[in-house]
């Protein structure tokens, strides 16, 4: 069909936008001439950053900005453009400036990693720039340090309950909670497994509840903040569960929301999950399971 206006876009090879690192970022930039025009060259910008910041309003004071991706090809010299479609392709790999490593793309309250393609078409000081953007989603494998995925099994009773005062222990209606946890390092594309049984509990409990939790710590100008916040809660208990059965623990990972775990001098992001039991009088109780993710290979 016939376009009034002149226009750019950015088609990626991979329709989901996602890539990993060093591998090859391919594409076509897709230009529609109206007319036809003489234009100063076509250029493509990649970049990569790392946004820290103190307060989870992004106050721009507070905000560091740490670049992992660098790139500026020329795609297309100077020339004219005659009226009609014009595909342009384009290459690049995809790999960190000197001194850096590539990190996953992730969407945190304190911390974000994302990485950005511009393209611009100069057509001179007569006529608008065109000008088009497009996210791509980095995927970085991730070296595991423990070969050995053991479950991790856990109890729990009034006498295991933290930050609880003792006198207040000896008036907790007794309850016992088993159960365990397949493994606490997680592949982040498979789904976080388990189970717990509740054997004794003389409160009736009203829900069993699986959360999923970011601790994102940032250091830098001799400060340091570290906070802990939810992503995402499911239900895997409703009412006063049977005694004595094996209920299944199960979770997918979100995709941006988590990210292979990360331990840097300047930030940190970790993964915790928190299996809570809330019981019919609205009190509750929180067991908590450190994570640690990786991706494969």
């Amino acid at each position: 069909y016939a376009m009034e206006h002149s226009s750019i876009e950015i088609k990626l090879s991979h329709a989901d936008k996602t890539y990993r690192s060093n591998e090859k970022v391919e594409g076509i930039i897709s230009i529609y001439a109206h007319k036809g025009w003489s234009h100063h060259g076509v250029s493509l910008f990649a970049e990569g950053f790392v946004h820290t910041t103190h307060s989870p309003k992004g106050l721009s004071e507070d905000c560091k900005s740490l670049q992992l991706l660098k790139l500026e090809i020329d795609v297309c010299p100077s020339g004219k453009f005659s009226d009609g479609l014009i595909e342009v392709p384009f290459s690049f790999p995809l790999v960190a400036v000197p001194g850096q490593n590539l990190l996953e793309t992730y969407r945190g309250i304190y911390i974000s990693i994302n990485y950005m393609i511009y393209v611009t078409c100069d057509r001179g000081v007569m006529k608008k720039s065109l000008k088009a953007e497009t996210e791509i989603l980095i995927e970085v494998p991730s070296i595991s340090t423990q070969s050995i995925f053991s479950p991790h099994d856990f109890a729990i009773t009034p006498n295991t309950l933290e930050n609880v005062n003792s006198e207040l222990i000896a008036s907790i209606p007794d309850f016992r909670i088993t159960g365990k946890l397949h493994k606490t390092k997680c592949l982040i594309n498979q789904p976080l497994t388990g189970e717990f049984n509740v054997e004794i509990s003389l409160e009736c409990i009203r829900s069993v509840e699986l959360q999923l939790v970011r601790v994102e710590t940032v250091l830098s100008d001799g400060k340091i903040t570290k906070e802990a916040s939810e992503i995402q809660n499911i239900q895997i208990g409703d009412g006063n569960i049977c005694r004595n059965l094996f209920v299944p623990i199960y979770m997918v990972l979100p995709r941006l929301y988590s990210c292979p775990t990360v331990i840097n001098p300047q930030f940190q992001i970790e993964f915790e999950i928190n299996l809570i039991i809330v019981f019919q009088e609205g009190y509750m109780l929180s067991e908590n399971f450190p994570l640690s993710l990786y991706r494969d290979s």
